[in-house]
């Protein structure tokens, strides 16, 4: 595990459902399936971007890469489970019923991040 990697993610997990709780309801609708499918087409490319990047700025060789995703992700596959269990609680702005939806888009993240560094580009020159 990379710690200074865990801690941006845990970071990146904090911001993240402190903006869902405030906003959230605009984000995750009962019945949108098509906001759905576009939240999930942005945060997959998204999530994939964020690791590769912040993978180069720690300066990580690329063996590292996939240990670099999984620090990234593990807050949010250690205390999301938690954040689906208790959702009402954790998210009162938003319906019940997106918590299935919620759930799915944090692992679909987490499967971005992790496709994000075992996926090579191009070479640098």
């Amino acid at each position: 595990m990379q710690p200074r990697l865990f801690l941006c993610g845990l970071g990146i997990w904090a911001g993240a459902t402190i903006a869902l709780r405030l906003e959230g309801q605009r984000l995750l609708r009962p019945g949108d399936w098509i906001g759905t499918l576009i939240l999930f087409a942005v945060s997959f490319p998204l999530m994939a971007w964020i690791v590769r990047r912040l993978c180069r700025r720690f300066e990580l060789r690329q063996e590292e890469w996939l240990a670099g995703a999984l620090s990234v992700s593990l807050p949010t596959l250690l205390l999301d489970p938690f954040s689906s269990a208790f959702f009402p609680f954790v998210f009162p702005n938003m319906a019940p019923e997106v918590a299935g939806v919620f759930g799915g888009w944090m692992l679909w993240c987490c499967a971005g991040a992790l496709v994000g560094a075992t996926v090579r580009g191009p070479a640098r020159l």
